[in-house]
């Protein structure tokens, strides 16, 4: 493969003898046995998280397909898939996290060449979806980019989606393929649970926020709050007050994501003020923009807890919580459903 002057980046493993494995347990103690033609199931790992898509390829069974991922001088992106995909029941994992545009339009091009390589069905494993926080607009003359960047996932021949937590469940509506939506909360909840919180209370950070806030207070046997904000511009949030009894309280604050830390840090200035004898976070997507982690502690959140859905930086105060069986589980029983067919 000739490449301009960028420099390749080589996504490739030998895919280990699976054997006799399976998907190993997790969480409420789901399994997922290795399915009689599982053989027949390929993955290929992207550029935006390819430590994930190795774990998810050894926990599913799955043959692990080399991609060289290249860049042209000027940021064009350039790639091939170097192994035989045809007939194949092919997984693609790629969140599109920062730079988004570029992981986006990686994983539509890995979808192009699967397809154009005659592999019998693509999946789209997209951990973090970028843009969704866009699904509608607020204002004339905006887009909705998350409807944009489903279509593009359509037209480069992508057959299903499996996603992590969207910012919000009625986003599957934007997909014009099949979408398999995955929730933390098996995963996130022993985490929180290790924490031993006395008295706590779930706290969501927006009204947006409130049903996936409940799920976690219900599970926890406690109390619900919220926190009543405006958002000026984008990426600018104030906290107003914190509706709720929390005084004397352990809040956990449950967000979807963090990106600039600031909602979180407005949140527990309210939750503070109002009398909380402590705040703690989870967050599904750790999406962390320069500052953000800075910006939490600086507030006063003790402790932080977060799935792996993207890269992340290796911070003690930052409980990473493992994704790959949840995906793995979910890409056996989807090839489950394609041998039936």
């Amino acid at each position: 493969m000739a490449h301009a002057s960028g420099a390749v980046r080589e996504i490739a493993w030998s895919s280990p003898d699976h054997e006799g494995t399976g998907v190993d347990r997790f969480a409420a103690g789901r399994t997922s046995g290795k399915i009689a033609g599982m053989r027949n199931i390929a993955l290929i790992a992207g550029d935006a998280h390819p430590e994930l898509a190795r774990e998810i390829a050894q926990k599913a069974g799955a043959d692990l397909i080399p991609a060289a991922i290249a860049a042209f001088a000027d940021g064009e992106t350039q790639l091939r898939i170097e192994g035989d995909v045809r007939g194949r029941d092919l997984y693609i994992v790629q969140p599109t996290s920062a730079p988004t545009n570029e992981r986006l339009m990686t994983l539509a091009l890995l979808a192009d060449a699967a397809r154009a390589a005659d592999a019998a069905r693509i999946t789209a494993v997209i951990p973090y979806f970028g843009y969704a926080r866009q699904d509608v607009r607020k204002r004339p003359g905006e887009p909705r980019s998350a409807q944009v960047a489903a279509h593009i996932l359509k037209g480069a021949g992508i057959d299903r989606v499996v996603v992590l937590e969207l910012h919000s469940p009625a986003l599957e509506s934007a997909f014009e393929m099949p979408v398999t939506h995955l929730l933390a909360d098996e995963l996130m909840l022993p985490a929180v649970r290790g924490w031993r919180l006395a008295h706590p209370v779930v706290v969501s950070p927006d009204a947006g926020g409130v049903k996936r806030a409940q799920r976690y207070a219900a599970a926890l046997a406690a109390p619900l709050a919220l926190i009543v904000k405006t958002r000026p511009r984008d990426d600018v949030a104030v906290a107003l007050q914190a509706l709720g009894e929390v005084r004397g309280r352990a809040c956990l604050v449950v967000d979807d994501m963090a990106s600039t830390g600031r909602t979180m840090a407005g949140a527990t200035q309210a939750l503070l003020e109002a009398g909380a004898r402590e705040v703690h976070a989870l967050f599904i997507h750790a999406v962390m923009a320069p500052g953000a982690r800075e910006r939490i502690k600086t507030a006063g959140v003790q402790r932080i807890a977060a799935t792996d859905s993207v890269p992340s930086v290796r911070d003690p105060s930052v409980e990473i919580v493992p994704t790959a069986a949840l995906f793995a589980n979910a890409v056996s029983g989807l090839a489950g459903e394609a041998l039936r067919s």
